[in-house]
């Protein structure tokens, strides 16, 4: 094809888009679709193949856009609230899935670098996957919840540390020790280790002021197109800087950006701003890593592959069950975490594209490292349906007859919504900028009022101000269930999407034919939207301001 960039996008994403929708049909992954598609465009299929140099340059965009959405989302409070229990047991978990990983590499006839690699590849869960199944379960808030995302967070760390030490190892990880001063081992690792501290250095020292203020003054510009540059350009600018100037990966150098883009108010408006372009990069990333890989290796290994998959989905949540029941943790928290851990994703095929790139793996060790993911990915759903099932077996086994003390009853798989005792009130979809100021109005005094927040943070600021939140999507029906629709005097919409904001009216409106709901806007076109699902009223914000200025103009003229 005569441009190959536009090709290798568009059919990537195209076909990424149609596997990801009949994976999520099947109630699977969209990740196990992404990757397949780019199995589809890749060199080891027949039909289309992609331009594989590009994807791969794409690809690196992609991962430095997640790991600048890690560093985001990343919480220092979280981690240290379940740091007694998650730093050493990831480091444990890590220790045992890397040394079972490394057997399985010495049987294959590699050498111990390449098993030290393709074992911590096996050792690392995928963020996205672990963090959707949690929050399907809402768990993400409960003790269970906290500790796998500790766990997670440490998992994330020992990566970057690998990420950036492995080209400093990779001589010796070749080859061992023989023949090789110790002085040319050491000052690489030395010179890498002063690079990043340096880097380090400059980020918190200048990164941690400037970063904040720099998002500061472009959104006091009242650009949200410049914002949003202004957010790309920190993250990209940042990685290619590390990696420029201070030969660390852009990984880490993306990492640090969102830590620091953290410590402003902002960061939230930055999240969503990027996001889409985060996601969208995120696809080709996964897309790339499908083009490396070669289906066949199914046919001619099938053994490997069984092991790896063994290595992922049983030897590391074997080792995550046994180390949280040591810490006294209940079954159900052990549980849970094992089965959140049951699968590989984006930072091992970062590892294992590293490691190949350091010429450390072999070829074939990358494609086991691929078949793992997709599977581990395509059968963790499983371990969750089993632990549903063991739940409530056991919570049934709990309700002993008359006169006989009950065992424990195991903490549930899926966290139930709490349903608000409040009557004749207001429910509040949203705590954005609109959700908080009419919040901050006292819902207007049309009686009490309750909010529901999706997000963490906004969430925990809700109830911070006295006010009842109900923490879930409002897209939920669980969700709505629980804020007694029936019973409520208003209902305002005021989350910004409004293909969101539909699916929510068409479900309030049949809990509740006659309430007054209140929407919010950008356009006519999702004002006629919003109507058609359901909304009494609906505001847009630019159709009120152009009133208040043509009231205050009526005014001064009288």
């Amino acid at each position: 094809m005569p441009h190959p960039l536009i090709s290798t996008v568009v059919i990537g994403l195209v076909l990424a888009f149609i596997l990801g929708a009949l994976a999520q049909r099947v109630r699977i992954s969209p990740l196990v679709g992404y990757l397949l598609a780019g199995v589809v465009i890749g060199p080891a299929t027949p039909g289309f193949v992609g331009d594989l140099p590009i994807a791969n340059e794409l690809a690196e965009i992609g991962v430095i856009l997640l790991m600048f959405g890690v560093g985001l989302h990343f919480s220092m409070k979280d981690l240290l609230s379940v740091r007694a229990i998650a730093i050493p047991g990831a480091i444990a978990q890590i220790a045992v899935a890397t040394a079972l990983g490394c057997g399985l590499a010495l049987a294959l006839g590699w050498n111990l670098g390449a098993g030290l690699v393709f074992g911590l590849a096996l050792s690392v869960a995928s963020t996205v996957v672990l963090l959707r199944a949690l929050q399907e379960r809402r768990l993400i808030e409960t003790e269970r919840g906290r500790v796998a995302v500790g766990w997670l967070v440490v998992e994330d760390l020992a990566t970057v540390l690998a990420l950036v030490l492995l080209p400093a190892l990779a001589p010796i990880l070749k080859g061992g020790t023989a023949g090789v001063e110790l002085q040319s081992i050491l000052i690489p690792i030395v010179l890498t280790v002063g690079k990043v501290a340096g880097f380090i250095f400059l980020m918190v020292v200048i990164g941690r002021r400037g970063i904040p203020w720099v998002l500061h003054y472009v959104a006091h510009t009242g650009s949200r197109e410049l914002f949003r540059l202004a957010v790309l350009a920190i993250a990209l600018g940042c990685a290619f800087a590390a990696a420029t100037l201070f030969d660390v990966s852009f990984a880490l150098g993306a990492f640090f950006a969102g830590m620091m883009m953290a410590e402003s108010e902002l960061s939230q408006r930055a999240a969503s701003e990027t996001l889409p372009l985060r996601d969208a990069f995120a696809v080709l990333f996964f897309v790339s890593v499908g083009m490396l890989f070669d289906p066949m290796i199914l046919l001619r290994e099938p053994l490997p592959i069984i092991a790896t998959l063994v290595i992922i989905m049983l030897g590391k949540s074997v080792a995550a069950f046994v180390i949280v029941k040591l810490f006294r943790y209940s079954t159900s928290t052990a549980l849970t975490i094992s089965a959140s851990l049951a699968q590989i994703g984006e930072f091992s095929f970062i590892l294992a594209g590293l490691g190949v790139s350091l010429a450390l793996l072999p070829e074939r060790a990358r494609d086991l490292i691929l078949a793992g993911a997709i599977l581990s990915i395509l059968f963790n759903p499983l371990f969750f349906v089993a632990l549903d099932r063991w739940l409530a077996r056991a919570a049934a086994a709990a309700q002993a007859p008359a006169g006989i003390e009950p065992p424990a009853v195991p903490e549930p798989s899926r966290e139930p919504v709490p349903r608000t005792s409040l009557s004749n009130h207001v429910v509040l979809i949203g705590f954005g900028r609109v959700g908080r100021f009419v919040a901050a109005s006292g819902g207007a005094g049309a009686g009490p009022l309750l909010i529901v927040e999706e997000d963490n943070e906004l969430a925990a600021k809700a109830r911070a101000d006295g006010h009842e939140v109900i923490q879930g999507n409002g897209v939920d029906p669980e969700v709505l269930a629980a804020c007694n629709l029936p019973g409520a005097r208003f209902l305002l919409v005021a989350v910004p999407d409004a293909f969101e904001g539909g699916r929510i009216l068409m479900q309030a409106r049949a809990l509740n034919p006659a309430l007054p709901i209140i929407a919010r806007a950008h356009s006519d076109e999702e004002i006629e939207h919003l109507k058609k699902h359901g909304a009494t009223y609906v505001v847009m914000g630019e159709h009120e301001i152009a009133k208040s200025m043509l009231a205050i103009v009526a005014g001064r003229a009288n």
